[in-house]
């Protein structure tokens, strides 16, 4: 049984006349009885009577004429709600995002934007780690993810946000104090406070120190890059952090205040990204909200409307 064949049952049905069915389907006569006959045959029963005149519905035909027509509407109505999510009517759009990052971009002035454009769009925002938040995003949790970008991979297309540099900061007073740079060979032996295991900046760090074969202690670790800076200026360690978060740290007064060294290089990059599942295109033909909220990323991006 298909809908064609249903279509042209509740034709016949309604006309009780079958070159009239198949005049308003748009189709020939005999093409209709052929449909017609095929839909007796699955069904195992006649459903219509026929005379020279016109066709009658038998009783099987009647209960089947109350089904056919709450299949076809059922249809008809998920083809509307297709078309409305595809138009962005309506559907939803789930985020995730690492914390600390309204340092490099403005994720609610981003959010405004969307809005503005598809209001009845749900958006669904959530708060996680980079590693959390690609696992997510890899198995269709959520939509997109804003995060650090620790690793490559075929399942995650990633869309450039903004791009840093690693540099130490340590407390004042510290021996660090007053070089210019150094190596990364050369912190080998300092006490590390540290971003927590899963996310993604503890990640690009401890990737460069075994890239180099080079262990370190970490005395404490910590989910907030603010916490994190408080901990390094009051003497528990140094830490590696992207250079915009330190420079929003010493433009504050009020805090307590932090020393600043370069790495020489090689450069530790630090990437930020908007990520989505599958290959380029997989994951907006999944969810065209998807498409449509990347589209006004990259017009934000290219107006300079980031922070």
């Amino acid at each position: 049984m298909d809908l064609k064949q249903l279509e042209h049952f509740v034709a016949a049905a309604e006309e009780q006349h079958f070159t009239r069915a198949a005049r308003k389907m748009n189709i020939v006569q005999s093409g209709l009885s052929a449909s017609i006959r095929a839909l007796e045959q699955e069904m195992g029963a006649p459903l219509f009577v026929r005379t020279t005149r016109r066709v009658e519905l038998t009783v099987a035909g009647r209960v089947l004429y109350e089904k056919a027509l709450q299949i076809i509407a059922g249809v008809r109505e998920a083809r509307r709600a297709v078309a409305a999510i595809n138009g962005l009517e309506r559907g939803s759009l789930s985020i995730g995002t690492c914390a600390s990052l309204n340092a490099f971009f403005d994720l609610p002035l981003l959010l405004g934007e969307f809005h503005a454009l598809h209001p009845d769009v749900e958006i669904r925002l959530c708060h996680s780690t980079a590693a959390k938040l690609m696992d997510k995003v890899k198995d269709g949790s959520i939509d997109l993810a804003f995060l650090p970008l620790y690793e490559k991979s075929r399942e995650i297309v990633s869309m450039p946000i903004a791009s840093d540099r690693l540099i130490v900061v340590h407390p004042l007073g510290h021996p660090l104090e007053g070089r210019e740079s150094v190596s990364l060979h050369s912190l080998a032996a300092e006490t590390f406070v540290d971003f927590q295991l899963d996310q993604g900046t503890r990640r690009i760090v401890d990737r460069a120190f075994a890239a180099i074969n080079v262990s370190r202690k970490t005395a404490l670790e910590v989910g907030d890059v603010q916490v994190l800076l408080d901990l390094v200026a009051r003497g528990f360690g140094i830490a590696l952090v992207p250079y915009t978060f330190a420079m929003a740290r010493a433009a504050i007064s009020t805090t307590p205040k932090i020393g600043i060294t370069a790495l020489k290089k090689p450069a530790i990059r630090w990437e930020l990204v908007a990520a989505f599942s599958g290959r380029a295109g997989a994951a907006q033909s999944r969810n065209p909200a998807v498409a449509a909220f990347t589209a006004v990323l990259e017009r934000v991006r290219t107006d300079g409307l980031f922070s």
